[in-house]
């Protein structure tokens, strides 16, 4: 049998890894496309799917004594793919969202993003040192790791498609827009957890705040706004004038989003606030045109099979000694984070907003986590930051919460969506 470069055998030979890895991508694939299938009408998410297909590929790994990937030891593989998925993520998030850019559209999500995220890492933060045991650096980012709420996987009680008006409600809105801004804004307080870590905080507080915070995030806004615009301009006039092909109108978004991403980087910024910003700004120029259709159903494609990749990772990842790594208190926060912490917030401090009581359940029940904190905590083991029983306890709690929110949102996102946002519960 041949096997590329790597090996020439005669005889009977079965069980070669990379063939059962194309194998089971394939039937992913399939198990893919039927679950993105009228999505909408189902009872659970797509991505609940692609987890418990992870997990039974690690069963399977297991089952034939193959050894899967170490995250501890190799960071990078999770993080680059995560990271991946988020920039088109994100830059889809930001086309999708249909409201105007006045404070009063956007009053909610400034306080979703400015109280109930820097409050839900306090009160992680304060379960990690109390409860888990985690030194003050440790906590901190773990709360920050937890912060952001997912862009892809709020997607599936989100705002719909350009124009899809019937899924543009003011909770809608609200959730996918902190969904897609958050992600990057988590960026300052897992690099404060870092500094508290490592013992820095006081000698470099004043250059984590000018740079890391004002600066990065400032110019983040900036580039993604001038990036986002000026490549909707150039596109859009390329397509009139025919110099660019109809049927490639769907990959504009994936170009787009690595460049602004690729820019912002390399300008100190964060890129994935900068991606969204240039979402948001992209469908600002002729904002009505069929165009953002075109391109958003592109991004949601890549979107959608960069999901899949990174929670079939996810999923394969998992070992009966990962899975016990955070203990009973790692598991009880995975439960107080979906359950209390960000419920609880959320109700408390949207009280006196326009929401009403359903509506505020809503926002507060899909608080979604997923691939930004596999992306951040990926990245705080690839650096090095916490020691090794630490590390293991923050990565191992953080993966535990992802497949429990993933579990318990993708049964709940059709039900509970349609019953708190029915007609008479109103939606916004």
């Amino acid at each position: 049998m041949l096997r590329g470069p790597f090996a020439v055998e005669t005889g009977f030979s079965f069980g070669d890894p990379f063939a059962l890895a194309v194998l089971g991508f394939g039937v992913a694939l399939f198990v893919a496309i039927g679950a993105l299938s009228h999505q909408h009408e189902r009872a659970f998410s797509a991505s609940m799917l692609y987890l418990l297909l992870g997990l039974a590929a690690a069963g399977l790994l297991s089952v034939l004594k193959i050894e899967p990937i170490d995250p501890l030891a190799q960071p990078a593989v999770l993080h680059r793919v995560a990271e991946l998925a988020l920039v088109i993520a994100v830059f889809a998030t930001g086309v999708r969202l249909e409201s105007d850019l006045r404070w009063r559209t956007w009053r909610s999500v400034a306080l979703l993003i400015g109280l109930v995220m820097p409050l839900s890492i306090a009160a992680v933060a304060l379960f990690g040192v109390a409860v888990m045991g985690l030194s003050v650096g440790a906590a901190i980012i773990l709360g920050a790791v937890l912060a952001p709420t997912d862009p892809v996987l709020a997607g599936d009680v989100g705002v719909g498609s350009p124009g899809e008006a019937d899924l543009q409600g003011e909770p809608r809105f609200s959730l996918s827009a902190e969904a897609g801004l958050n992600d990057g804004l988590a960026s300052p307080f897992v690099l404060l957890g870092i500094l508290v870590a490592k013992g820095d905080l006081s000698d470099r507080l004043g250059g984590f705040l000018a740079a890391d915070v004002l600066y990065a995030v400032m110019g983040a806004l900036v580039v993604g706004a001038l990036g986002g615009y000026g490549i909707a301009a150039a596109a859009l006039r390329l397509s009139e004038r025919r110099l660019l092909d109809e049927k490639l109108d769907l990959y504009v978004a994936i170009p787009a989003a690595l460049s602004v991403y690729g820019l912002a980087e390399v300008a100190g910024t964060y890129g994935l606030v900068a991606v969204f910003a240039a979402g948001v700004a992209f469908r600002r120029y002729e904002y009505a045109h069929d165009f953002n259709q075109h391109v958003h159903t592109g991004a949601e494609v890549v979107e959608k099979f960069g999901e899949l990749a990174v929670i079939l990772l996810l999923g394969s990842l998992a070992t009966l000694s990962g899975l016990a790594a955070p203990g009973v208190s790692g598991w009880l926060l995975a439960a107080a984070l979906l359950l209390v912490i960000r419920p609880g917030l959320v109700g408390a401090l949207l009280v006196r907003s326009r929401f009403s009581l359903r509506e505020r359940a809503f926002l507060g029940w899909f608080g979604v986590r997923g691939v930004a904190a596999l992306y951040y905590v990926s990245l705080v083991v690839a650096g090095d930051v916490l020691g090794g029983s630490e590390e293991r306890t923050v990565f191992w709690t953080t993966l535990v919460c992802v497949m429990a929110s993933i579990l318990l949102h993708g049964v709940t996102a059709t039900a509970i969506s349609d019953r708190l946002l029915s007609a008479d519960g109103g939606d916004g």
